[in-house]
């Protein structure tokens, strides 16, 4: 969510962070008072909700929804004569307002920036990943039921349905975030969300050499590559940190040249000037109106892009985009699911046999080795952070079998103190997109790709 907790947050210890509370310094005082909390809190949410949905504010800004929130207390306390402090009303306006808003007792974990993924299995497990790293938090739901109102608003918020004949819904919350919420009977032990957050802002090549996610030979070659046309395949598992890389690179794209993005869920923030965002729209709750990033690769061919960014590939878009590439839309970027650049060549030929075409295997690799000039191999190591581990450039075809050469690769010396200890080195291969790049004005020296040279220890 975009609204700040600050206030509510300074009021929280480390293990209590995720609970609405009336503290107080008594430990009977404080239980006492959490208990009353919680009744007031289950006997205005209900009515809240019902009186948000009949005027019909669910859906208007998040300022009004929280305006609308603090008059109703207002109004409720004073006709049933309760009798809290300003500071008690306060925090029962925003747990109300989260209530309203959707996402309920995540909105402490919603945040903090550190967070990168929250995870739901149930009302009393909620885990988080930060740096890298599962764990496990102190936030609850009252039970299967209060998990599944928030649940419903969520998907409510986003016009989608999610109930027992449609258990399955894959949404975005107003921040950007993804989210996948299931019910029983697919996930029989109860309702399970969840929530991949992305940064508020765009992170750039430079920061990613400053936190040794890349090398130094590694950021300038992929910059001048990029800048000058070259086609890139961004490979990886999840979590790996694929979009993060996506969005960096795309930064090298001139300000002259106009951006078409293509993606699931809208998560690239580019700053170019010229960039026109497209993203693929789920079926309605009459099951009609789904539009697939095949559609929109069509139809992104039809709007004049200089570049094409497709944020990831899972299915028969990847015919449309190779042929892209290979009539005209060079510089082309986008990313795809596997473990090592090889995997991804395989993974990459699969993906254009579900266009549902019966084209030969030759000349699918043919088109893949034409269309693609580099792989760039992110992973996430034993210690929860995430690197380039392999920069390869696709030279050409032996009998049907394409060709890689790595270029730049991280070589990991040992695992010590809970830390993942290596360097980043070219391997001494000069790419045979060297010379292209040099044509067309790029700062390329050969120094970049000598052995002893770009060696960064992490």
């Amino acid at each position: 969510m975009t609204r700040e907790y600050a206030r509510w947050e300074g009021s929280q210890t480390s293990r209590e962070r995720g609970h609405r509370s009336f503290e107080a310094r008594a430990p009977v005082a404080r239980e006492a008072e959490r208990r009353g909390a919680v009744s007031i809190m289950a006997r205005l949410r209900d009515r809240l909700i019902d009186e948000l949905t009949r005027e019909r504010v669910l859906d208007a800004s998040e300022d009004r929804v929280v305006a609308v929130v603090a008059a109703f207390v207002e109004r409720v306390l004073a006709e049933e004569e309760l009798g809290l402090n300003d500071s008690e009303r306060e925090r029962l306006v925003d747990a109300l307002s989260e209530e309203a808003l959707g996402i309920g007792p995540l909105a402490p974990l919603m945040a903090d920036p550190a967070v990168t993924d929250i995870l739901v299995n149930g009302p009393h497990r909620v885990w988080i990943e930060r740096g890298g790293r599962l764990e496990e938090t102190g936030v609850s739901f009252e039970d299967d039921a209060h998990l599944l109102r928030v649940i419903e608003r969520i998907a409510a918020r986003a016009n989608r349905r999610i109930d027992a004949a449609s258990p399955m819904a894959d949404l975005r919350l107003p921040d950007g975030s993804r989210v996948n919420a299931t019910l029983p009977p697919i996930s029989p032990d109860g309702p399970t969300l969840s929530i991949r957050r992305f940064g508020r802002r765009r992170i750039r090549l430079d920061e990613l050499e400053r936190g040794q996610s890349i090398g130094s030979g590694m950021r300038q070659f992929l910059w001048e590559a990029v800048r000058h046309r070259q086609s890139v395949l961004v490979s990886g598992g999840t979590g790996a940190g694929k979009s993060t890389l996506l969005g960096a690179l795309a930064e090298a794209v001139p300000h002259d040249e106009r951006i078409v993005t293509i993606e699931d869920t809208l998560e690239l923030q580019l700053d170019q000037p010229h960039v026109v965002r497209l993203e693929t729209r789920p079926p309605n709750v009459e099951g009609t109106g789904t539009i697939t990033q095949r559609e929109l690769v069509v139809n992104a061919l039809r709007m004049r892009p200089d570049r094409i960014v497709v944020g990831e590939v899972r299915a028969g878009e990847a015919l449309d985009m190779l042929q892209a590439m290979n009539t005209g839309h060079e510089g082309s970027l986008s990313t795809i699911h596997a473990n090592s650049p090889r995997d991804a060549l395989s993974r990459l030929e699969t993906l254009v046999l579900m266009a549902g075409f019966e084209l030969p295997t030759s000349a699918i690799r043919a088109q893949i080795v034409s269309a693609i000039d580099l792989l760039v191999h992110v992973e996430r190591g034993q210690d929860g952070r995430r690197r380039i581990t392999k920069v390869a450039e696709i030279t050409g075809l032996e009998g049907e079998v394409p060709l890689l050469q790595d270029v730049f690769r991280f070589e990991a010396t040992r695992f010590e103190a809970g830390r993942v200890e290596g360097r980043f080195a070219a391997t001494g291969v000069v790419p045979r997109c060297a010379e292209a790049l040099r044509a067309r004005g790029a700062d390329c020296p050969v120094e970049w790709f000598r052995a002893t040279e770009g060696v960064r220890r992490v």
